[in-house]
């Protein structure tokens, strides 16, 4: 469906060649006095200085040729402005076609498409702490983005499950209990089902074992571990065979919390059978340069600005790298996949990182020409007092602490004010606390810090998640007040509040496309707060259930619902749902 300014601009445009003049001038704006116009031209002013004329009288002569049933306002006004305004005929025949189309008319720009979303970033043995909040929600809200906007999404939550903390926790493991079958290097038979650890004392091991890294005999057992698991020691295997069994389940179990969801569950072992090849073949064409001992890709440009450092492709000591991985993991994408666009979405101090994968995936020929890299580097999330985030023994707050005190703190809410029958207590608590965390996170800008301020973001009132989803139920009480709605036309405006109403509804493909291209979530949460500003305006302004006359009140309740039906899409893209009542 075509955007309504898009419209706009090519009727303007018809109107400057009509007129005489070049269509290009034709360019139509969303106004920047609303109390003034809805939409203006400013075209005439440029337009002047290459028609040699008062740009006041090309602003009259294209004015003359606009179609006035498609506007309620056409005004030339000094010193060559062209201020518009909607005719409500107009107004209706569109948002009854944004009614009856396929998801609102939204243009799928990304059909026919494949993106890689890599988020999430989750290290297997580890719980998952407050840093991992970011990613795994804006990964999620990017996703379903992409999805909605026409692409065939793959969310990866590229799993840390190969690195040294692996050496860390099997090394640790023989020193507590080195009379295990997976240490013995004769042992043929078949290793236990059972781990040897259950979860809290895997979440107890690794700290223990990260904590003797100083120590050098210690730290050279825990490199050699590493080598020989990634070298295909059986006993070792079977230990990380172990690891994942138990740590996944849980990392499931929270992100399911989240309602945050992966199509893929790949880690970096995953592309580790990839490296041999790719490694060779870069050494092989000269893309890949021995320096001190190390094998690196060089990816400075001449056009750099600043130093951009060689991609460390294989250390000294023969070991790969995340860069390596991630390489490798590209590998397998485009084997796997071949998408049009990778997506990252990690801490904005990984730029540099990327930066260099990028440019050494480009120079290898690993992607193609045509294929998108993206690397969405978000802020950090810091304490009400702007430091950051740490528990009170000054440690690292684990993500399901965050998210627990965040239900706790909004059922309290729930229940002081009764605003649910007690067994309905649980299921609308934790709808309204993903929905302040979430939105609480997302209408930041991405690249941008914040602080964590959870009085602020639990609020039932102001630029809120619980705002918006008040809104949603309070809408969706008015329409089962009313009965039968779904099918209801719209019909022209009844006030200037049904109109400020009709407008905004009208932003949504333009914003979902803005949000799109610029890996920005927080313009989806700008728009619906803009968006449940007009419809709380609305209801207060218009008797819509005592409406007497039977038209205008369904002409109020196909408003109201198409409105409901707009936020519900767009808090779903933000990655969460409003409950019945509230």
């Amino acid at each position: 469906m075509e955007k309504i300014l898009d419209i706009i601009t090519a009727k303007m445009q018809q109107a400057f060649a009509d007129a005489g003049y070049d269509a290009s001038f034709g360019r139509v704006t969303v106004s920047n006095r609303p109390d003034l116009c809805e939409y203006q031209c400013n075209g005439a002013l440029a337009a002047a200085k290459t028609y040699k004329c008062a740009p006041i009288q090309i602003a009259k002569n294209v004015a003359e040729k606009l179609d006035a049933s498609d506007f309620s306002m056409i005004d030339a006004v000094m010193p060559g402005f062209i201020n518009l305004k909607l005719s409500d005929a107009f107004l209706k025949n569109y948002l009854e076609e944004m009614r009856t189309a396929p998801d609102f008319g939204v243009t799928k720009i990304g059909a026919g498409k494949t993106i890689v979303v890599d988020y999430g970033g989750a290290n297997v043995a580890k719980p998952l702490h407050i840093g991992h909040l970011r990613p795994a929600i804006i990964g999620e809200s990017l996703k379903r983005l992409h999805k909605f906007m026409g692409y065939n999404t793959i969310g990866d939550v590229h799993l840390g499950d190969w690195g040294l903390q692996m050496g860390l926790i099997i090394a640790e493991l023989q020193e507590r209990q080195p009379d295990l079958p997976y240490f013995d290097p004769d042992f043929t038979g078949d290793y236990p089902a059972e781990s040897p650890f259950t979860l809290s004392e895997l979440e107890e091991i690794y700290p223990t074992a990260s904590a003797k890294k100083k120590d050098p005999a210690f730290a050279e057992k825990a490199h050699t571990a590493t080598y020989e698991l990634q070298q295909g020691r059986r006993g070792y295997r079977a230990i990380w065979d172990h690891i994942m069994g138990v740590s996944l389940p849980d990392l499931r179990r929270i992100y399911g919390v989240l309602d945050v969801h992966f199509e893929k569950w790949l880690g970096e072992s995953d592309a580790d059978p990839y490296i041999p090849a790719m490694v060779e073949d870069l050494k092989a064409r000269g893309l890949a340069v021995q320096s001190e001992g190390a094998w690196v890709v060089p990816v400075a440009e001449e056009s750099d600005k600043k130093e951009v450092p060689p991609m460390i492709l294989v250390k000294s000591d023969g070991s790969a790298i995340y860069a390596t991985t991630d390489l490798a993991t590209m590998v397998q994408r485009m084997q796997d996949w071949n998408p049009d666009k990778m997506l990252y979405v990690t801490d904005k101090r990984q730029n540099l990182h990327f930066e260099q994968v990028f440019r050494a995936a480009r120079k290898a020929g690993i992607v193609s020409e045509t294929t998108e890299l993206e690397h969405v580097g978000h802020g950090t999330m810091n304490g009400k007092d702007g430091k950051p985030f740490k528990t009170r023994d000054g440690g690292v707050l684990r993500l399901e602490q965050l998210v627990s005190d965040m239900t706790d703190f909004v059922r309290s809410k729930v229940v002081e004010n009764k605003i649910v029958e007690e067994s309905e207590v649980e299921a609308t608590t934790a709808k309204i606390a993903l929905a302040a965390l979430k939105y609480g996170d997302l209408s930041n800008q991405p690249t941008k810090d914040y602080n964590f301020d959870l009085e602020r973001f639990a609020a039932f009132e102001g630029n809120t998640g619980p705002y918006i989803l008040y809104t949603i139920v309070r809408v969706k009480s008015i329409l089962a007040k009313y009965g039968d709605w779904e099918n209801l036309p719209i019909q022209a405006p009844a006030n200037a509040y049904a109109k400020d109403l009709m407008l905004a509804i009208t932003k949504l493909g333009p914003t979902l496309e803005t949000a799109l291209k610029s890996s920005a979530p927080n313009l989806v949460c700008a728009y619906i707060y803009e968006l449940a500003g007009c419809v709380n305006k609305f209801y207060h302004e218009t008797p819509i259930l005592k409406e007497e006359n039977e038209e205008v009140k369904a002409g109020h309740i196909a408003l109201i619902g198409l409105a409901k039906n707009v936020l519900e899409t767009c808090i779903d893209l933000l990655g969460f749902s409003a409950p019945e009542k509230m």
